[in-house]
């Protein structure tokens, strides 16, 4: 009972998406069309692009490159401004949890050789803010947006177009307030450099321009997953199991269960209903309460409203802290940092959020 309840804690999102997709499949009995429910694309892509990341992850890239910026820092002023903006811009093509994963550990060790561990909840709050906002620019930055743009097929430009005003702003309120934090001179330093290994770099680097050929439909998924698995398995093998499997799983859960939904006739007219002329809106509201990526997968399915629907999910990754799964995270690898105040992040992490939320909300309303 001890590791059951362990597990649920641990996957909360992949528990109710597995409880959802059982449940649902007592009104919709499996057939042959359940097969169908599975977008292999989205799911190739977000595997191939997660072992990827993983590799080049570990060759050193992101620790290498956040050293040398955070070296030439010379102020709390400064060192803010890096530290968040590794994560804005990194996490449109690592994605948001993966930008997450890679740059909160490092901030608490530069901010700790800095002797400004008082800075640490500003800063883990703020790359919160800055992966969930700047990974939506781009398809790859997170699954929401990567599962919508190939579920409504949207050109690349299209999608530029959509998600960029917002990212604008994003980043001009994020770069104001860190430039209001005080200017105070630090002098950061750290352990030797392991450096990158170059070989593994050069292998990596080429198999994300693969996924981006797919991402931009120059290449057909199962080519480019075929020659990511090959090339991993003479080479770099372990990785191939970097990836986040239960992420996966949730998605071909949600998948199901969004599937069945679309077959239940009642269902179905009831949420068409609901939706229409309040797409932004009602995803909005979902997003901050079963999180945005399961909000995509669950109403794509109620309406051709692809672009209230695109900027409700990224935007509505603001908010709660379940409203994004890399909130999660931050939150989390807080929580393991030593004199960690959960009580004082979440509400640093509500106020800037929901101020955010506001604005973002209120600018696609009356600009877009």
């Amino acid at each position: 009972m001890a590791k059951i309840r362990s597990f649920f804690k641990r996957e909360p999102v992949f528990v109710i998406s597995f409880l959802a997709a059982v449940i649902s499949s007592f009104f919709v009995h499996p057939d042959a069309k359940y097969i169908d429910y599975l977008d292999f694309r989205t799911l190739a892509l977000l595997y191939s692009l997660m072992i990827v990341v993983a590799g080049l992850r570990k060759a050193g890239v992101f620790t290498t490159l956040a050293r040398t910026l955070c070296l030439r820092a010379k102020s709390t002023r400064a060192i803010g401004l890096i530290l968040v903006g590794l994560c804005f811009f990194s996490s449109m093509f690592l994605t948001n949890d993966v930008a997450l994963l890679t740059f909160v550990p490092f901030s608490v060790v530069v901010l700790g050789m800095a002797g400004r561990r008082q800075d640490l909840i500003r800063i883990v709050v703020l790359q919160t803010v800055a992966a969930n906002l700047g990974s939506m620019l781009t398809p790859v930055g997170n699954p929401q947006s990567l599962y919508l743009y190939s579920f409504y097929n949207i050109p690349f430009l299209t999608f530029l177009s959509i998600t960029f005003p917002v990212w604008l702003l994003s980043l001009i309120v994020l770069l104001a307030i860190c430039l209001f934090t005080k200017r105070l001179p630090i002098t950061p330093s750290f352990e030797e450099d392991t450096g990158m290994n170059r070989k593994a770099l050069w292998v990596y680097l080429i198999l994300f321009g693969i996924c981006m050929l797919t991402v931009l439909r120059f290449l057909d998924w199962p080519i480019m997953l075929a020659v990511i698995l090959i090339v991993l398995l003479i080479s770099q093998r372990k990785t191939i199991l970097e990836a986040d499997f239960m992420l996966l799983l949730t998605f071909v859960a949600f998948f199901i269960f969004a599937g069945n939904l679309a077959r239940i006739d009642a269902v179905n007219h009831m949420l068409q209903s609901l939706l229409s002329g309040r797409e932004y809106w009602v995803t909005l509201l979902t997003s901050q309460i079963i999180s945005n990526v399961p909000a995509a997968l669950l109403l794509s399915n109620f309406t051709g409203d692809m672009k209230s629907l695109l900027l409700a999910v990224n935007i509505g990754s603001l908010g709660t802290p379940i409203a994004s799964l890399a909130s999660l995270i931050s939150l989390k690898l807080y929580t393991q940092t030593e004199e960690a105040n959960v009580r004082k992040f979440l509400l640093e992490f509500t106020i800037v959020n929901v101020g955010l939320l506001a604005v973002l909300s209120v600018f696609q309303a009356f600009v877009i």
